[in-house]
């Protein structure tokens, strides 16, 4: 089990080549593959954990689950910084199942494609600052997780600013893309995967 605050900020991608030529430039390499994730948000009826900010999550990554609590921000600034209590756990859909005795229901479900990427030098493992790659059905976002200095530093050198920083959840981006194209939100899903 993994217990600890993570400070984090999206970057949305602007060109995947020119992203992943810097990322070579700059000696970031590849620690996982790409590789699927889906993605379960659960909630009580009258959306309490949403409505305090904070998540509840089933993630699937194969046959691996992972359980992970979010808390509400500390802070709503530049950055997301936020308690984080994650455990893998052996069969995620027996978790569902104790959930749904418990009240809780599926709120949300994402997918995204995701690839993680370590910053040259040594870093203490679980503490590490790292970069991740997201490909998602409404477009591509990197993730820096990491103290800010590092976020700041990584973010400039990519070509960002902090006027692009963007704190928002996926579900948060999701709706809001759905608003602007007057869609009617459902499942953050790839096409080929929609029921």
């Amino acid at each position: 089990m993994r217990h600890r605050h993570e400070t984090e900020i999206k970057l949305e991608v602007r060109n995947v080549r020119t992203l992943k030529r810097r990322l070579a430039e700059l000696g970031f390499r590849r620690v996982k593959a790409r590789h699927f994730e889906s993605n379960y948000l659960f909630d009580f009826p009258d959306q309490r954990l949403r409505q305090a900010s904070c998540l509840l999550r089933v993630r699937f990554v194969g046959r691996h689950g992972v359980l992970t609590f979010k808390g509400a921000p500390l802070r709503r600034q530049q950055y997301k910084i936020r308690r984080e209590i994650e455990s893998a756990v052996a069969d995620g859909h027996q978790v569902r199942e104790i959930f749904a005795c418990l009240g809780l229901h599926e709120s949300f479900r994402y997918e995204k494609y995701r690839t993680v990427y370590a910053p040259p030098g040594k870093h203490a493992a679980a503490q590490a600052p790292h970069l991740v790659y997201d490909e998602t059905p409404i477009g591509n976002y990197v993730e820096l997780e990491g103290p800010p200095r590092w976020i700041d530093e990584v973010a400039r050198q990519l070509g960002y600013a902090r006027g692009d920083y963007i704190t928002a959840s996926y579900a948060t981006l999701y709706r809001r893309w759905c608003e602007q194209r007057g869609e009617q939100p459902g499942s953050f899903v790839f096409p080929s995967h929609k029921s």
